[in-house]
């Protein structure tokens, strides 16, 4: 029951509740599948790992840094405000935690992943078939015709799956996104982007044709579908995920060449759509303002979601919004989040971290994750899963690097895939225990900080993308 509610409160949250149920969306469904959740997590909840795990005390931080945010500038009703809009996303790595434990249940929410995606992309596919230009021509008297342009905040309220814009070359380009929390085409690219890796979770050795039919056609449907959303931030973090994917394979010298050729060859074919690739001026300019916001609100910040208040845009850099809205009080509960995920995906990625486990397990001692012998995770399989997270992760913050996403859902899912695949080698004794919390606080501490001071580097050497 709670696995089902969980799929659809994930279904309900990429997709959007008028979607899903319609006319129906309007009784608040989303609430009460959340409260349904909840209600049939209380009893598993004393079985769970996830009161031992570092992360769930970092929420905890995280949540109270975005009520304190708003809380310190005097507005006691939109801490209330900020604490609802988020806690919805930070929901998801409990969810996933407590009842998306076991390896089926894992490969059920990658097909989740993958049918949003796919959804999105041929929704998008068929408004681009059948729709008019925003820019068209119209008869004026006198048999004049004349080149006019449409209302374009209208158009794309009637398109709800694409967005019309003009490049810079003044051509209307045309960019596939979703509904509702992925209603912007940068924030579908990176759930794409990070969706990619995970369908290789059904990838089987020596087995051409399921291989083809289960994994390549569908990223081959993704990577298309990220191609349509001509994000620039998407297609840094597919470069970004070649390098790290190719290095271990090729070497790094080969990887960095196959990932600058495939750059140009993803130019020269249009994946920006027409927009200069280099816009990072503009970028540098909101990332220096979050800084000198930083300096001025440096505990709290200056509220969850009221940045643009300040500089009239978002920082489009996840770790300065986080910095400039909760303060270094929230960010060190986010890198404390980050850290931690980070260190257990390395750790399941190394084969010299990985032991082989507890052997000859019996159909009747089964680790508490597991409901059947084939739920067993094997050394090589872990190492492979934690490979795959890794891309997944590249290609999230490499997007997150020139988007405003430090808080949205598809971080927290990713860190609950994390800790569930690391609970499984845990309880097998593959991997050594989880860090201390004492030590992850004190790791987390100096990367909240390196983080900001890497952004003002990155700042003051001038590099534009």
């Amino acid at each position: 029951m709670g696995f089902a509610l969980s799929i659809l409160y994930f279904i309900t949250y990429y997709l959007g509740p008028s979607t899903v149920f319609g006319s129906l969306a309007a009784y608040n469904v989303v609430l009460i599948i959340a409260a349904l959740v909840i209600l049939v997590s209380l009893p598993v909840l004393p079985r769970s790992f996830i009161l031992k795990t570092p992360q769930s005390l970092a929420l905890v931080g995280l949540t109270v840094a975005v009520f304190l945010s708003i809380l310190a500038t005097g507005w006691v009703g939109g801490a209330f405000t900020a604490f609802q809009l988020f806690i919805p996303n930070a929901f998801a790595y409990f969810l996933v935690c407590l009842h998306c434990n076991t390896r089926k249940k894992l490969q059920i929410l990658v097909l989740l992943l993958l049918s949003v995606s796919l959804f999105v992309i041929i929704e998008g596919n068929l408004e681009l078939i059948h729709s008019a230009s925003p820019q068209g021509l119209e008869t004026l008297p006198g048999d004049i015709t004349a080149t006019v342009t449409l209302n374009t905040p209208i158009w794309n309220a009637q398109h709800p799956y694409l967005l019309a814009q003009q490049a810079d070359s003044g051509k209307w380009i045309y960019r596939i996104r979703g509904m509702d929390q992925i209603n912007d085409p940068n924030d579908f690219g990176q759930l794409l982007v990070c969706v990619i890796p995970l369908i290789f979770i059904f990838w089987r050795p020596k087995k051409l044709v399921r291989n083809t039919l289960v994994v390549l056609l569908p990223v081959c449907g993704l990577l298309y579908g990220t191609f349509l959303t001509h994000s620039r931030g998407a297609l840094f973090s597919l470069l970004a995920m070649v390098i790290v994917a190719g290095r271990r394979r090729i070497g790094t010298i080969p990887a960095l060449l196959l990932a600058g050729a495939l750059f140009f060859v993803a130019f020269a074919n249009g994946f920006t759509g027409g927009r200069d690739i280099s816009s990072g001026s503009g970028r540098m300019v909101l990332w220096a303002m979050s800084i000198g916001l930083l300096k001025s609100h440096p505990l709290f910040g200056v509220g969850f979601g009221q940045l643009a208040e300040y500089i009239e845009h978002t920082a489009h850099n996840s770790i300065m919004v986080c910095a400039a809205e909760t303060g270094l009080f929230g960010l060190f509960f986010w890198s404390m989040f980050l850290f931690s995920t980070l260190r257990d995906i390395l750790t399941l990625a190394s084969p010299e971290k990985v032991s082989e486990g507890e052997p000859n397990e019996s159909a009747n001692e089964l680790p508490a994750y597991a409901t059947r012998p084939r739920d067993l995770i094997e050394k090589p399989e872990i190492i492979r899963l934690g490979r795959l997270l890794i891309l997944s992760f590249t290609g999230f913050l490499t997007a997150g690097f020139f988007l405003s996403r430090a808080f949205v859902l598809t971080f927290f899912l990713l860190g609950g895939i994390a800790e569930t695949i690391y609970q499984m080698a845990l309880q097998r004794g593959m991997v050594s225990p989880r860090l201390k919390l004492g030590r992850v606080m004190l790791y987390s501490a100096p990367l909240s900080i390196a983080l900001v001071v890497g952004v003002y580097i990155f700042i003051r050497i001038g590099i534009f993308f």
